[in-house]
């Protein structure tokens, strides 16, 4: 059981590095190009939420990705695919159980599903505070002309 802890939280620090990385990335975009925000244009302003949007789904995929190549590494799935589909559904919370680890590994799938809760939820509340500068800006500009 403590390995299956020390290998889960060692992955976590993983995906939340790489979710960092992403976040920093995402809101440097938002700032950097924040004169969209300000553009009378629609789409200028979906443009640029999607934008943040799609960094912070990458993200979450390639955290799934990482969390499948070490179920693959444990050899608990003889393919990437399998693994890849197991551990969406712990990411994401789904719990299907569909597919189930050996005995030996089965803690991960939890930790995983912990790490799973984490990012989703920093990744939207980075978008959530996103939308809600873009409507604050709106609404300024809306009471100044």
């Amino acid at each position: 059981m403590l390995i299956n802890i020390i290998l889960g939280i060692s992955v976590m620090l993983i995906c939340l590095m790489f979710q960092s990385l992403l976040l920093v990335v995402s809101l440097s975009f938002y700032v950097n190009h924040h004169a969209w925000v300000e553009s009378p244009r629609l789409g200028s302003r979906l443009l640029l939420l999607m934008s943040v949007m799609t960094l912070l789904l990458i993200g979450n995929f390639v955290q799934i990705g990482v969390w499948a190549w070490l179920f693959c590494g444990l050899d608990e799935f003889t393919d990437f695919a399998t693994a890849y589909y197991f551990s969406c559904v712990n990411f994401a919370t789904l719990g299907y159980g569909d597919i189930v680890m050996s005995e030996r590994w089965r803690l991960l799938g939890p930790i995983e599903s912990l790490n799973g809760i984490a990012m989703v939820g920093v990744s939207t509340s980075t978008l959530l505070w996103a939308l809600q500068d873009t409507l604050r800006i709106m609404n300024q500009k809306k009471q100044i002309g």
